[in-house]
């Protein structure tokens, strides 16, 4: 597969010869002659400005044993450490996406998907695990009916094998999950998160029980993650477009109207009112349900906002033209008045948190023709490029400052999901996911640089400012120059403590 052609050697004077062959330490790696492990050093990264959440300044970062140790000015490298001149780049933390489809059906794995991160300034990855059959991620050929920790231990064994990026893991609910293994959940796995769909047709018959969970969540320190769409509109409106024959994807925004989103997200607010609980409304695409949140947090509620990129850089006219089933998502994409409102949310924090909802399809799968509004392959590929477009469209154009760019993709979901300050930030003690990003390279995107194993991007074709050049997961660098340098099982499926508040 074609790579980006190599960038200037501006990164990096390696003042041990012997560590100057990234190529041949991944080919090590793959191979499995060095551990993982053994690929870490000790690290100076000079000349570069640090970004967070919180402001930017020009700094050294010494980084040791995966973790960053100090930071400061004038710093000078030990012997045998790498130095990296940093001039004219951005120091940031490494990206942190919670939303994230791998596996099953999907034609990325923990491999691929880490490796599309990675080279999208991503280190913190996410999938889903499920207990029951109940839903459409489920993993062909696994065992129905264990526990949520069971569900969670098959996930692990496939992180171990195949993950470069490090992962967390969020429990699927269904109406068969126990409330009481809410106790457990964190306990035994560490991982605090879980999730609901209300858009499944079995969801009102089992709101008591979903409620029963969502409390016990929150009880236990777990964020509840909510998908807010109300099935009994969604099945009026296909009823009535497949009435008057509009059944082709031309049709799909209307079969999911944005009043189901807003009528959902309105009962998902009342169910955390009533329990207490936190939660996380996921891919939020318009105007009315980001104010219905918005309202809610002003009442004081524990509600938080996630949105994802095909909402910032697309509308519903996509759906006019030949290629609409690329542009096939749940919800499906908006008007021009939600895309201006999402921005302005990302902007003012209103919205919390850009994710992705990745989900690898081929072209040719999403563009087959006998796809319907109610049959069809909802889901993007979007990690290696999510912080780039975001970056382009949203810095550059003056939309958001840099500081709100590292709080929607790293900070404010490693606090939500229990990884703050190990991952999100750079500080000292924390994990050395860093990424060194040019704020002035300005590339094409193009379908073969996609390392994804959906072999293309549905951004083809945009010229994009503002790209990562290196990417470190816990002192490593993991990539460089449009390569990845770490082998597969170098990831870590990661423990966590209970959410904070951005």
């Amino acid at each position: 597969m074609t790579r980006p052609p190599s960038l200037p050697s501006r990164i990096g004077t390696v003042l041990s010869p012997r560590m100057a062959l990234p190529t041949l330490l991944a080919g090590l790696l793959a191979a499995g002659a060095l551990a993982p492990d053994l690929a870490a050093q000790d690290i100076l990264i000079s000349g570069g400005t640090v970004v967070t959440s919180e402001g930017r300044f020009d700094a050294d970062v010494r980084v040791r044993d995966g973790t960053i140790v100090e930071i400061g000015t004038g710093l000078a490298a030990g012997a045998g450490a790498r130095a990296i001149d940093a001039t004219g780049l951005l120091v940031m933390p490494g990206g942190v996406d919670p939303h994230v489809h791998l596996g099953g059906s999907t034609r990325d794995d923990y491999r691929t998907g880490s490796q599309a991160a990675l080279a999208g300034g991503i280190t913190t990855i996410s999938n889903f695990a499920w207990h029951t059959s109940s839903s459409g991620y489920w993993r062909p050929g696994a065992a129905e009916g264990r526990t949520l920790a069971q569900a969670i231990e098959r996930e692990a064994a496939l992180i171990r094998e195949q993950a470069i990026a490090d992962v967390i893991l969020h429990a699927g609910i269904t109406p068969e999950t126990e409330a009481g293994q809410m106790a457990t959940l964190a306990a035994e796995t560490g991982q605090t998160s879980t999730k609901i769909f209300m858009v499944w047709t079995v969801f009102d018959a089992a709101v008591p029980d979903y409620m029963a969970t969502m409390d016990a969540a929150g009880r236990n320190g777990i964020l509840t993650m909510v998908h807010c769409e109300d099935w009994p509109i969604l099945a009026h409106a296909v009823a009535e477009l497949t009435a008057a024959g509009r059944t082709s994807l031309e049709h799909f925004p209307d079969s999911r109207p944005v009043v189901a989103e807003v009528v959902a997200t309105q009962r998902a607010v009342a169910m955390a009112e009533t329990t207490g609980a936190p939660i996380y409304a996921v891919h939020v695409s318009s105007e009315g349900a980001l104010r219905v949140l918005q309202d809610a947090r002003d009442r004081g509620l524990n509600v938080f906002v996630e949105t994802r990129p095909i909402y910032l850089h697309f509308t519903r006219e996509r759906f006019e033209g030949p290629d609409r089933g690329l542009y096939v998502g749940q919800p499906p994409l908006r008007e021009q008045r939600d895309q201006d409102a999402l921005w302005a949310g990302i902007a003012d924090g209103s919205v919390d948190v850009l994710a992705t909802d990745h989900v690898a399809h081929l072209r040719e799968d999403k563009m087959d023709p006998s796809q319907t509004i109610t049959r069809h392959r909802a889901g993007l590929s979007n990690l290696q490029v999510v912080r780039p477009m975001l970056y382009s469209e949203g810095v550059v154009q003056g939309r958001i400052s840099e500081e709100r760019f590292v709080a929607v993709t790293s900070t404010n979901a490693a606090k939500l999901f229990g990884l703050y300050p190990r991952k999100g930030t750079i500080a000292v003690g924390s994990d050395a996911d860093i990424v060194l990003w040019d704020p002035d390279e300005t590339r094409t995107i193009r379908d073969e640089d996609m390392f994804s194993g959906t072999g293309f991007s549905v951004y083809s074709g945009w010229e994009v400012t503002g790209w990562p050049v290196m990417t470190l997961r816990r002192g490593e660098v993991v990539y460089e120059d449009g390569e990845i340098l770490a082998g597969a099982g170098s990831g870590r499926l990661l423990r966590r403590g209970r959410w904070q508040a951005p």
